[in-house]
Parts: C-alpha cells; sequence; structure tokens
C-alpha cells in the first residue's frame, strides 16, 4: 500500500500528495491537553499523566484528516501509515536499505518461469480477538481484491496481474500470476481478517470506523477515532516482533500548524510532522528549545503541480471542466518553463528540499532520472512565451487570447492547510501573470471532491514514493481511471496513454534490476515530456519531538531519514518513552538492532547530501499530496 500523501488531493495514492502514498488521521487526546495539578514543575503534562496512570502515551500532531480507515479504500498518508500499524503486510522493508525482509510471510519462492509465487506464512500470528492468522486470510484479501471493484480502489494495482490466489494450507499461500511480475516481494497490501471483513457488504462505502477495538495482527490495535479529531491505538502486545514501547500511540488533528507547534513547546503532544514537514520557520523556532530535537532528513516525497489532461472513466466518458487550452502539450510545457524552481526552493522551502526533476525523489538513486540539457524544461520565460504564440495564444495588451476570443484564465487547486500550497501559488500567479496568463489559487480545505469531480485546470500534487516505484508509476495507467464519472480511483490527474502502459507493463515483469531501472527512467522521461505533471522539488522530512517524553525513535534509513510516514512502522513500533528503559521489543530494522536516537540536524544533512551524494547522486489524494 502506497503512501499518498494523496494528491495531495490529500490523497502513497494520488494518492496525490496525497496532501500523497501512502497517512494517519490526526488525533485528539483530550488527556494529553491537559494540566495535571500538582505535577512537578518542568514535567510535560503528557508525562505527568503517563507517570500517574501507570502507561505511557506518545502523542502525534498531524495536519492531515483521514479518508478511511478501511484498507481497501484509505490512500491518505495518515490513512495509510495506519493501515500499516493495524495489519501486517506480506513483507515490510528494511530500515537501513530498503530491502524486503520478512513480515506475515517468513519467506517467499517463485517457480522456475516466475508465474507462480509461494509464500510461508508465519505460524502462531494471532488476530487481537485471538483467532489465528492463515493463509486463507492472505487469499481472501487479495481474492476480494481482484473480484470487487470497491476493495481494490486503493491497492488493486497490486493484483491485477494475479489470475489465481490460494490458501493449500494454514501456512502456504500460492499466488498464479498472467505474466512475471517483479514486485511480488514488495506488495504493499494489509492483510485483513477473513472472519471480520467478510461479513462487510459494500466495500465502496465501509470505512471501518464504527467498533471498536478494530481486529488486527500489527504492532498497535485500532481503540478510537473522531474525525478531524484523532485516531488512537494500543500497544499490541503480542505483536511477534515485540510489543510497541509505547502503551497508547494517537494522532491528534490540527487544522492550523501553528497551533501544533505551539502545543508541542507546551507538551501537549509529543512529536510533530507538519503538511507534511514544518515550514523553515517553524523549524528554526524550535531549534535551540529546550527539550525540542528537530529532525531533518532527504524525503520520500515530490512537491510537483498536476495538469488536468481532460478528465474520463475507463470507458473513455469525458467529465469535468478542465480547461481545454491545456490539452495542447504547448501549453502545458509553457507553464513549466515559466517557473524558477531555485526560487521556490530557496524562498519558500528556504532551502530544505532540492530542486525537482524526474518523478522519483534521488533518495531512490535506481530510479531517480533526469533530463538531458536538451530535454530540461527549466525557467525560460522567453521560450514559453514562444510556445504559448506557437499553440494560439498571442499577447493582446497584457492577456493571452485563444481563437475564441477569450482570455486564458486558469485554476489551481490549493491546499488549504499548506503553507506551500499558498506561497508557491503567489509565486505561480505572478510568473504567468507576466506571460499574460490569468491564475486563480483555489484553496480548499478537502480537494478531493473537485479533484474527483475533474472540476479543476492545474492542481499542486505529490506523494509519498515507496521503495519499489510500481504504485506512483500506476497511478498514470489507463487501468487506474474510475469506473464512473466523479468516482474515487487510483488515478493521480487522468492520465491513459498507450506508449506510457506498454512501458508499466514492461518494467513489471523485468526482473533484471538494472533493465527495470531503465523502464522506470524512460516512464519519468515520458512524464516530464508530456508536460501532464511536473516536479517542483523534493522536500526534506522536516519534523520535531520533545525529548523528555521519547528517549529515543528510529528513522528511516536509520544513518538519515524520516520519522512521520516510513516505509513500515519502525519509528512508532520502536519509540522509547523517556522514563522507559527500551530493554525489549525496540530495534528498526527487524533484524536484532537497537532503536536509533534522533540525532540529525541540518548541518548532519548536508554532509549527507554533498559529502558523497550518497542519497542524491544513486535516489507515492485522495488526490496524491499525503498520499503514501
Amino acid at each position: 500500500m502506497v503512501e499518498r500523501v494523496p494528491l495531495r488531493p490529500n490523497r502513497p495514492r494520488p494518492r496525490r500528495r496525497v496532501l500523497l502514498a501512502s497517512g494517519a488521521a490526526a488525533l485528539a487526546l483530550a488527556a494529553a491537553s491537559v494540566v495535571v495539578p500538582g505535577a512537578p514543575l518542568g514535567v510535560a503534562p503528557q508525562q505527568a499523566q503517563a507517570a500517574e496512570s501507570g502507561s505511557s502515551t506518545l502523542t502525534v500532531a498531524v495536519a492531515q484528516s483521514v479518508d478511511s480507515l478501511s484498507p481497501f479504500l484509505a490512500q491518505k498518508l495518515l490513512s495509510t501509515s495506519v493501515s500499516r500499524l493495524m495489519y501486517d503486510f506480506l513483507t515490510n522493508y528494511d530500515v537501513k536499505d530498503n530491502h524486503p525482509i520478512p513480515a506475515l510471510a517468513t519467506k517467499w519462492e517463485p517457480s522456475a518461469d516466475k508465474l507462480t509465487w509461494t509464500y510461508t506464512i508465519r505460524s502462531g500470528s494471532k488476530w487481537s480477538d485471538g483467532q489465528p492468522v492463515t493463509a486463507e486470510d492472505a487469499a481472501w484479501t487479495f481474492n476480494k481484491m481482484m473480484t470487487d471493484d470497491g476493495a481494490a480502489q486503493a491497492n488493486g494495482s497490486f493484483v491485477t496481474n494475479f489470475r489465481k490466489v490460494t490458501a493449500p494450507s494454514p501456512t502456504q499461500l500460492v499466488v498464479e500470476l498472467k505474466e512475471p511480475q517483479a514486485t511480488m516481494a514488495a506488495l504493499d497490501v494489509p492483510i485483513v481478517p477473513k472472519h471480520v471483513w467478510e461479513k462487510v457488504g459494500d466495500f465502496s462505502k465501509f470505512n471501518n470506523d464504527t467498533a471498536f477495538p478494530v481486529v488486527g495482527n500489527g504492532p498497535f490495535i485500532l481503540t478510537d477515532y473522531k474525525v478531524d479529531q484523532y485516531v488512537k491505538l494500543k500497544a499490541n502486545k503480542d505483536y511477534w516482533r515485540g510489543k510497541p514501547k509505547f502503551d497508547e500511540l494517537v494522532f491528534k488533528t490540527y487544522k492550523d500548524q501553528d497551533a501544533a507547534v505551539a502545543a508541542l513547546r507546551k507538551g501537549e503532544v509529543s512529536f510533530v510532522a507538519g503538511s507534511p514537514a514544518l515550514t523553515p520557520a517553524q523549524a528554526a523556532s524550535l531549534k535551540g528549545e529546550k527539550n525540542i530535537k528537530v529532525n531533518e532528513g532527504p524525503g520520500r516525497r515530490f512537491f510537483a503541480l498536476a495538469v488536468n489532461p481532460g478528465a474520463q472513466t475507463r470507458d473513455r466518458e469525458k467529465f469535468g471542466d478542465g480547461d481545454k487550452a491545456l490539452l495542447d502539450q504547448k501549453v502545458r510545457q509553457a507553464l513549466f518553463l515559466a517557473i524558477d524552481r531555485k526560487t521556490i526552493v530557496d524562498k519558500v522551502f528556504q532551502g530544505h528540499a532540492v530542486e525537482g526533476q524526474g518523478y522519483i525523489p534521488p533518495r531512490f538513486s535506481d530510479y531517480f532520472w533526469q533530463p538531458s540539457a536538451e530535454q530540461s524544461l527549466a525557467h525560460d520565460p522567453a521560450r514559453a512565451a514562444k510556445l504559448l504564440d506557437e499553440a494560439g495564444y498571442p499577447l493582446k495588451g497584457d492577456k493571452r487570447v485563444g481563437k475564441d476570443g477569450k482570455p486564458l484564465d486558469l485554476r489551481i487547486l490549493c491546499h488549504a492547510t499548506d503553507p506551500n500550497d499558498k506561497a508557491i501559488g503567489k509565486y505561480l500567479k505572478e510568473w504567468w501573470g507576466k506571460l499574460g496568463i490569468g491564475l486563480k489559487v483555489d484553496c480548499r480545505d478537502d480537494v478531493s471532491v473537485p479533484w474527483y469531480a475533474g472540476e479543476y485546470d492545474l492542481a499542486f500534487d505529490g506523494w509519498s514514493v515507496n521503495p519499489d516505484p510500481d504504485f506512483v508509476l500506476g497511478i498514470h495507467t489507463c487501468a487506474a481511471l474510475p469506473l464512473k464519472a466523479k468516482d474515487s480511483a487510483t488515478t493521480d490527474n487522468f492520465i491513459c496513454d498507450k506508449t506510457y502502459d506498454e512501458l508499466y507493463r514492461k518494467q513489471l515483469a523485468e526482473y533484471d534490476p538494472a533493465k527495470r531501472a531503465d523502464l522506470v527512467k524512460q516512464m519519468e522521461s515520458w512524464l516530464y515530456d508530456s508536460g501532464y505533471i511536473n516536479v517542483i522539488a523534493y522536500p526534506n522530512a522536516v519534523e520535531a519531538y520533545r525529548t523528555d517524553q521519547i528517549k529515543s525513535i528510529t528513522t528511516m534509513p536509520e544513518a538519515a531519514g524520516n520519522i512521520y510516514g516510513q516505509d513500515g512502522y519502525w519509528s512508532w513500533w520502536s519509540a522509547v518513552p523517556a522514563d522507559g528503559d527500551g530493554a525489549s521489543g525496540a530495534g528498526g530494522s527487524g533484524s536484532g538492532s537497537g532503536s536509533t536516537g534522533v540525532v540529525i540536524g541540518v548541518a548532519a544533512v548536508v554532509v549527507v547530501l554533498a559529502g558523497g551524494g550518497l542519497l542524491l547522486a544513486k535516489r507515492r489524494r485522495t488526490t496524491a499530496d499525503d498520499r503514501e
């Protein structure tokens, strides 16, 4: 399952930035904000309460809302993050280098022709209601996604190539494929309990948020949820990898990011991630604060602009009201040529990002792609103006006018909770205005409604990319289009092209790593040239936590990475309370290593990025912003 940071419709998958995937929901825990009478001076309210109750609570301030707690529907980063905590996947990713490691499956083996994969399911694992976890649960999960469009909404791309899935025994899962599939050790799909989910009627409407606790088998059990307030989970004492150190984990929602930062200062929350990152000003204000640590590392997300290429269903039924001028590749490219990425990185991100190029962030070096000098759509207003002239939008006075005599005025969807969207929107209005193009920056609390309806021209987009890029690549295929107009789907922005689809099919079937990487880069090149999506920046992960509440916590990668929105559950599973000893159950990689205390600041990140180019030289909405 991808963490979308959905579309940044808040949807990773969009998961558009998915605002973006692959996320957890914001939570409000009343107890976390109550000052305990008689608490020792200098002790945070949350610590004092934990001391009195004998339990420990880790409260995470988030800016994103939950789109669904059903792993079959969840696309936002927050929602997919919660799913990772609730349910085991067949495999997980090692915290050090992202290679696949055992999870629910202890081993996996392909047949000689790579068309049949056999997984050995971990014996002795139990659901939180005491029922055994078996291969039948996994087979049922995959078969439901293969036969029910409602259940395939979030992660259906993983099973479109499946021919048959069976469970010959409680510990043996067999997947038969139509064609070889290189992602069989990276199926990011939460496995659910058959005996619970087989009672669900309409999977497209069931959000898994009415009966608590929710039966799961992950490191945490979902115990409560209030829309746009909080998500509460308790530690699963029977989790096979070991019980988490914190007894309770709460994701508390803050619509105002400054309020979340203030809550961190007061000790009302343990951790703040931002939306999805802290602004440079917020990070700077927290550095040097007593008992607060700012963590910064190369991110797994991209910040982009997505163009509405003409919303359509899988049957090619057109809908929405996207501006027809954007059907012209020259117009799309002209818009991107007018953007000064360096100014955005310097002025908006204030250096806490890397200038955007290809679709996959440099953190994933094997798939990182850069355009050639001739191909580059670098800042060039003169060239942009020439393309607009060639496309039939000459400048009349100070406005570009089409053949119909109407001025070229566009709209861009903006996330109201993301200060970066608003700041960059002002720059775009200025830059495109100089070309004679009008722009309305349409900021909304929920961009998913107009996005799904195709009622937009452009949108701020973004995804959290997984170690295997298949998911974020798949959201631009024809198969990702919605079945019906205005329906939720995995598509990012309604792209459907035969050339791209053929490249996608080839990379999925290619087992040679180098050859597959080359195919992925060809897909990135096509996306870049198309002008349908343009990556502006790769933001760093900038977040902060209280050291008087969290003694240590694992980043991913361990050397210099992020805490919130990981490709796994290492951060929250490994976190050690400040008053705990961290003796057992901690360990980030699943290979016995201890949890890693975060000691990475900006200077350390600069060393990682500049000193050898270890990560840069090499490196997934509801819409995409916060999708995984």
